[in-house]
């Protein structure tokens, strides 16, 4: 706030002050000479004369009284209010005047600010009772990366109080991974108060004009373990099942085989049975290897390697690779992704595979394109098929309703489109009937 040295006040009052002495001037000074020329006694022009001019200025300084000394009380209201004294209310003789207006407005100014103050207490409270007793360690840093604030969790994180902690660097607390690293991580650390899995999320704020980086550290080993249970709980759910498939038939095989060998003598036609015996074996032994290969196939997806990729010839060659029908390819406008051409190139392989799969059993046909939505391609596949039955288990690995289906094809597709950011969704058709493959990446 600009302050007001006293030369520019009086400056201001006496203006006011030779404003109302000029205004009154001319009348006073055409009194004095009809006075001093109208032939009166020495006595009544001296009396009339002290008259005048006392009446003049003591008009003059009421009126510049009268100008201030509002002005004096506005700047003491609103001093009140710039120090925090949301108490002190003004009044004005007429509050329906100029001056009235300004002094209720100053008053409902004042009710105004005492209401966001208190409200803002209230806020601030809040935010510092959360801070402090969230489970979540909570660190704020300047631009030269010093600890300004931290709660309770950050404490019991470090291992320290926080009046030995604040000033000091990323690099002396080690955490100048938390801000160099993406603002958005998971990372395995041992700090000094607990070792374990966390989520690191940073994100830039601004205090009084200054930056500040706020770092949210989070443990997640306990749901990261339940996760993982739950994982393991599945694939030994159906590995068991898929091994039992595969073994009880081997095992029984394995067994009317071994009764026939131990027979004496031997039946006449033992060769043949030992020879179907073997081609079961060795057929469900393939199947199984192939699932364990599928399985291998889905922890070992590797990660894609970006190049610029043209979005409309990368949908032409799939198509094109699709022989059992023709595949009706509608133009879009011109996308270049970031992508990598195998992998993308495969997803739309395995939806125009299911596409031409569900339109063959009706005679229908396939259709693919694709379009930019805002920062957005999306890639579409879709068939005039029957539609989906079991919308519920399209991504669950090996789940297949189609006859010598592996079950992998859309885990796949899923797993590639989220490695690039994307995402994979099939519906039904809501104007007719088949399906739709939706394939979202960043443009």
């Amino acid at each position: 706030m600009p302050r007001i040295d006293k030369r520019s006040r009086l400056g201001y009052e006496n203006r006011i002050m030779l404003l109302a002495v000029l205004a009154a001037l001319p009348a006073s000074v055409c009194a004095l000479v009809l006075l001093w020329s109208g032939g009166y006694q020495a006595r009544t022009e001296w009396t009339l004369t002290v008259v005048v001019v006392g009446g003049w200025l003591g008009f003059a300084a009421a009126l510049r009284e009268r100008v201030v000394f509002p002005m004096q009380t506005l700047a003491n209201l609103l001093g009140a209010l710039r120090e925090g004294d949301f108490s002190i209310r003004g009044r004005s003789p007429r509050p329906d005047d100029a001056l009235g207006e300004v002094m209720r407005e100053i008053n409902t100014l004042g009710v105004t600010l005492r209401e966001q103050r208190l409200g803002a207490m209230e806020a601030t409270t809040l935010l510092r009772t959360v801070m402090r007793e969230i489970d979540v360690a909570i660190f704020t840093f300047d631009e030269h990366s010093r600890l300004r604030l931290l709660n309770r969790a950050g404490e019991r994180l470090l291992d320290a109080p926080t009046e030995r902690l604040l000033g000091q660097t990323a690099a002396e607390l080690h955490l100048e991974h938390c801000l160099d690293g993406p603002s958005q991580a998971t990372l395995q650390a041992a700090f000094p108060g607990r070792a374990g899995r966390w989520g690191v999320r940073r994100t830039r704020i601004r205090e009084r004009g200054l930056p500040l980086d706020l770092v949210v550290i989070s443990d997640i080993t306990e749901a990261l373990r339940e996760q993982e249970l739950q994982a393991w709980q599945r694939l030994v759910r159906v590995l068991g099942h898929e091994l039992n498939n595969s073994l009880a038939p081997i095992k029984s095989i394995a067994g009317s085989l071994e009764s026939i060998l131990a027979r004496e003598p031997l039946p006449e036609d033992w060769l043949d049975d030992v020879t179907r015996g073997l081609k079961v074996i060795h057929s469900r032994s393939d199947s199984l290897t192939r699932f364990v290969g599928a399985y291998a196939r889905l922890a070992k997806l590797p990660r894609p390697q970006l190049q610029p990729l043209v979005v409309g010839e990368c949908v032409q060659r799939a198509a094109s690779l699709e022989t059992r029908v023709a595949v009706d390819v509608e133009p879009g406008p011109e996308a270049v992704i970031q992508g990598d051409p195998d992998q993308l190139e495969q997803v739309l392989i395995n939806l125009l595979r299911n596409a031409t799969d569900a339109a063959l059993t009706t005679g229908g046909r396939v259709r693919a394109g694709w379009k930019k939505d805002g920062g957005t391609v999306e890639i579409w596949v879709e068939d005039d098929g029957p539609g989906l039955a079991a919308t519920a288990n399209l991504f669950v690995p090996f789940f297949t309703t189609k006859p010598g289906g592996s079950g992998i094809g859309l885990v796949l597709s899923r797993q590639i489109a989220e490695a690039h950011g994307g995402e994979l969704a099939l519906e039904n058709r809501a104007t007719a009937t088949g399906c739709v493959a939706r394939l979202r990446l960043p443009a």
